[in-house]
């Protein structure tokens, strides 16, 4: 009983940290996973004769550590990965969240959504392929996401016995491509999954490589979640007015804090209406406090009765962001069904929906050579490209290079509520011009903003 307390009490003093694994085809994401839940001694018992058993019945002597992820029958079958896998494990150092994502081009999606909330996204390259469009591909969603830490895992060092200039050319390649997005900090690991070189235990066969392993880089990597450095929003989610005998007058407003911190006795700007009030009090728990932050769940009470509904953003009267009906934007576009200029849509924005139309459609980036198609008209599936977009109503929305959280949207069918685009507001890449508007998009009388 005093092991497991003190386990509890040592992991709730680490921090956490949230990464994606990408990388094409056959790259080998799924047995670094393996390797890595199963060198750091992150597997059951019976998870690990599961897999032993599925890999003897398949003809091959060693565990295929690969199917502690590939959970979906499909997935083994072929031997990829098809939907994004959710894993969590923990070290003494710090406890971790893993999306290992698809390798394939017709997954991209899947990779977005994994990415989208990742502090670090782990890339890995055959040694014997080098960088390939699907290195290249998924460079520039984790740039577009502003993922901060970027490692370059080259993959299978085992089948270029070890070489070091076949790891050098390799990540100068990649170091050179991803720092022209903007990709704020990259580390290139050499690793053989299979033989577990440098994924846990440092390598006996590279000995010119004096970094760190993929572990220990994930162990000490800077992670900031001081979201209360950020720019303070507070997406109202819902209005609480009791109307008790206890609680006559009260009335607060429930949520998440998205950013920032609120303290009592800040002067505050209720968007989009524009109303500053004054916070009168904060309730957490139950219990009233002076302060709170990111991402705590809050009620908030202001000094002035103002008409505040679902949806409304509170912030700070001097840290307010702009109020806008035309939001420009990257989206990746998720669904089967294209997007089209003039097309209907809802836009999600933090806890507030409302209607949009699609203006324009200027470009769709080709990720291979990040160039960019001038109109494209529509964007299908896994599509990443511009668009403009008139809602119906105003919207305070953050660029996303400022806020990931209230910089994001989706983009909704309005006929059944299937998600079509993810969308970040503002521009592209952290050091990519954007592209020039293309053909005005013609205005739809029914439903014109």
């Amino acid at each position: 009983m005093t092991t497991h307390i003190q386990h509890a009490e040592q992991l709730s003093t680490t921090t956490l940290l949230r990464f994606a694994t990408a990388g094409s085809v056959d790259d080998g994401k799924s047995t670094l996973v393996g390797r890595l839940l199963h060198d750091s001694k992150s597997v059951l018992t019976d998870q690990l004769e599961a897999v032993e058993h599925a890999s003897r019945s398949r003809g091959q002597e060693a565990p295929d550590l690969a199917l502690l992820t590939d959970g979906l029958r499909a997935e083994r079958e072929q031997g990829i990965t098809i939907d994004v896998a959710y894993r969590y494990f923990a070290t003494p150092r710090r406890r971790f969240i893993l999306a290992d994502t698809p390798g394939h081009v017709q997954y991209t999606r899947n990779m977005v959504t994994g990415a989208s909330t990742a502090e670090l996204a782990v890339v890995l390259v055959d040694a014997r392929n080098g960088v390939v469009e699907q290195t290249r591909r998924h460079a520039a969603v984790a740039a577009l996401l502003r993922v901060p830490h970027v490692v370059l895992a080259v993959n299978k060092m085992d089948l270029v016995d070890y070489a070091e200039p076949v790891f050098a050319a390799i990540a100068e390649e990649f170091t050179a491509y991803a720092a022209s997005l903007g990709v704020p900090e990259i580390t290139a690991i050499p690793i053989s999954a299979l033989a577990g070189d440098n994924v846990v235990e440092p390598s006996a066969h590279m000995d010119w490589y004096g970094g760190p392993t993929v572990l220990e880089h994930l162990e000490t990597v800077p992670v900031s979640h001081d979201l209360t450095a950020c720019h303070a929003r507070f997406p109202v989610q819902y209005v609480i007015r009791p109307q008790t005998a206890e609680h006559p007058d009260y009335r607060g407003y429930a949520g998440q804090i998205a950013a920032g911190a609120f303290r009592v006795g800040e002067a505050v700007t209720v968007l989009p209406s524009g109303r500053t009030s004054t916070i009168a009090g904060i309730d957490a728990l139950g219990k009233s406090v002076d302060i709170a932050w990111a991402p705590q769940s809050v009620t908030v009470r202001l000094a002035d009765d103002i008409d505040i509904s679902r949806g409304d953003l509170i912030a700070p009267a001097d840290d307010a962001p702009a109020v806008t009906r035309d939001v420009e934007a990257t989206v990746c576009h998720v669904a089967d069904q294209p997007l089209s200029v003039g097309q209907r849509v809802l836009l999600k924005h933090t806890t507030r929906t409302v209607k949009a139309i699609v203006k324009d459609i200027p470009s769709r980036l080709t990720l291979d050579d990040l160039s960019q198609h001038p109109a494209p008209g529509q964007l299908v599936a896994n599509d990443i490209g511009r668009v403009v977009v008139r809602t119906a109503e105003p919207l305070a929305l953050d660029a996303y290079a400022d806020s990931r959280r209230t910089g994001s949207f989706l983009l909704i069918d309005p006929a059944d509520g299937t998600t079509l685009s993810a969308g970040m507001a503002g521009a592209s890449f952290a050091a990519a011009a954007e592209a020039e508007p293309g053909a005005a998009a013609a205005d739809d009388a029914e439903w014109d903003f």
